[in-house]
């Protein structure tokens, strides 16, 4: 009995494991090998590139805000699917941290380098996140509807310099850009502060006419959908890509691009607090507007196909003749530290998502984060961490080999009764029965306090999958990246060689079946290890040397009562 509980034990486990590393595989873009993968349903974007807007027919902006009825209110006859191919010129902003282009051609967003962040694809470059190249459309973008004509994303701009740069002794820096139609002055002024990847943007709507008028500013990200990785159990939910939806009331909303696809995105409409978000493995980029401003949320397909935005519109009121209307919003462009998300917005740092087990996952990370302020090196801090969990989980890993100590010593009984009544069931069941109440066993004890240990490592797994803290994090010598897996396979190896000591610590199962079920999942185990996170390695080897030594410990404690545990 013992051993076949010790055997579903790993059957559970060992599946569990085949599913975080088949997600794991697909995660880096390669096939699964358990599911057939589904054809992607988003197309490329099209012909885009820096500094240059095309449209294509029968495409509207958000809520009609370029297409509405001819001669209604607040019509506008500058529709998007009408503008022409124009050009504007391409301005630079930068900070300690951040680098942006922005086109004169709408002040659209449309290149975001972080300059602290290495490239996924080139570990010598920084990371790009928002672009405007082809195929790789990502962009933040601006404007105003509600008047007929009124400066837009496609609207052209002007600035009285090309490049605003930080520079030593000063904390912020700004780059203004202006257009003037339909008889509003609109300044955009957008402003960087040191080690900041916050983004302030000031709308000063001046209205020039003799009439008052009622605009509404609009802002939204627009990416294409491609190659876009969703949300999976094993994989984690933060390796999630796609929109998402805060508020106070329906807290955080992701929406899949495929839903928008088949207008089934649901999520909150209106609300006077919150922000939309583009979420992606590692990065994010989010507009969150003033607080206690009502505003209205919209997910949807873009002009070109494959393209999606998320964006919020926000009533800027009547603005009488000669007077102006000040927006001040901000727009966060850079990596998920959640400890920074937190102090931008309410709810921001949920972009780190753990799902169902973020009450183990939160303070799993805060604990790491505490412990690498300690050691100032993540790997040291998944050592300590390991070290922690296997002392909180030490009685009931007792409780568990005491367990299964008396469950061995009622073996000889138990396969007595077994051999009794090998012909009936249900009498083998009521001896059995029997049995452990007059031995006082749970038949479950010892598979219990084991069971609880799979949801921790599944936690702490989606701990190191979804914290940027980890990715390009250097722990000793050869492991450069706790988020990569080890390409010298050093871990991996030392790895097997604890998984085999620790099977060869507990007793041969006498059924030579599950005996070499058990070996063989030793080998299947070493192999998919080869391709986890480093960081995640790590953990598991402390993880098995700290087990021998505590099984060791336990064995002799309990022999010292009785107990023969060989």
């Amino acid at each position: 009995m013992m051993d076949t509980q010790r055997l579903v034990l790993w059957v559970i486990f060992s599946m569990s494991v085949l599913f975080l590393w088949d997600s794991w595989q697909k995660h880096n873009g390669k096939p699964s090998l358990l599911f057939s993968n589904p054809a992607t349903t988003t197309a490329k974007a099209g012909n885009g590139s820096a500094g240059v807007v095309s449209t294509q027919p029968g495409q509207t902006l958000p809520g009609n805000i370029n297409n509405v009825t001819p001669g209604s209110a607040g019509a506008s006859t500058r529709t998007e699917a009408a503008a022409p191919a124009l050009r504007g010129e391409v301005l630079s902003l930068s900070n300690d941290v951040l680098k942006l282009n922005i086109n004169t051609l709408g002040a659209v967003l449309e290149r975001a380098e972080l300059l602290k962040h290495k490239s996924t694809q080139d570990p010598e470059k920084t990371l790009v996140l928002l672009d405007n190249s082809a195929g790789k459309v990502y962009v933040a973008e601006t404007g105003l509807f509600g008047v007929e004509g009124a400066p837009n994303h496609l609207s052209l701009f002007s600035a009285t310099q090309n490049n605003a740069q930080l520079v030593a002794g000063q904390q912020t820096v700004s780059l203004t850009l202006t257009a003037e139609s339909a008889n509003l002055r609109v300044n955009k002024i957008f402003t960087l502060k040191r080690g900041s990847y916050a983004i302030d943007l000031k709308t000063v709507v001046e209205n020039i006419s003799t009439q008052p008028v009622s605009p509404t500013l609009y802002m939204h990200l627009k990416r294409h959908g491609e190659s876009a990785s969703q949300a999976s159990f094993f994989a984690g939910p933060a390796v999630f890509t796609g929109p998402a939806v805060y508020t106070d009331s329906e807290k955080f909303q992701k929406i899949a691009f495929s839903d928008i696809d088949k207008d089934k995105a649901k999520f909150t409409k209106t609300a006077d607090n919150g922000w939309v978000a583009l979420v992606q493995h590692y990065f994010v980029s989010a507009w969150v507007p003033a607080p206690k401003v009502q505003r209205e949320y919209y997910a949807e397909k873009a002009a070109l196909p494959g393209e999606y935005r998320v964006g919020i519109k926000t009533p800027l009121g009547p603005i009488a003749p000669g007077a102006k209307s000040e927006n001040d919003s901000l727009l966060w462009v850079g990596p998920q530290d959640q400890n920074a998300l937190a102090q931008i917005a309410p709810g921001l740092d949920l972009v780190v998502d753990y799902g169902f087990l973020t009450l183990l996952a939160k303070p799993m990370f805060h604990l790491l984060t505490w412990l690498h302020a300690l050691t100032g090196n993540w790997g040291w801090a998944i050592v300590l961490l390991t070290v922690i969990i296997k002392a909180i989980f030490y009685f009931p890993m007792v409780s568990s080999y005491k367990s299964m100590a008396k469950m061995k010593q009622v073996t000889p009984k138990m396969m007595a009764l077994r051999e009794k009544y090998a012909d009936d069931r249900m009498k083998l069941n009521q001896a059995m029965m029997e049995l452990y109440k007059t031995e006082k066993l749970n038949p479950l004890g010892g598979c219990l306090p084991v069971l609880i240990t799979i949801p921790v490592f599944l936690a702490l797994y989606w701990v190191l999958l979804g914290s940027v803290e980890m990715r390009y994090a250097p722990w000793i010598g050869w492991v450069k990246d706790l988020a990569s897996p080890d390409h010298l396979y050093i871990l991996p190896i030392i790895l097997a060689a604890t998984m085999w000591a620790q099977y060869k610590l507990n007793p041969v199962p006498p059924d030579p079946m599950q005996a070499r079920v058990l070996m063989v999942m030793q080998g299947v185990f070493a192999v998919m290890f080869l391709f986890f996170p480093a960081g995640l390695v790590l953990y598991y080897i402390v993880n098995n040397i700290l087990s021998i030594a505590q099984q060791k410990f336990i064995y002799m404690q309990l022999e010292k009562q009785g107990y023969s545990m060989r």
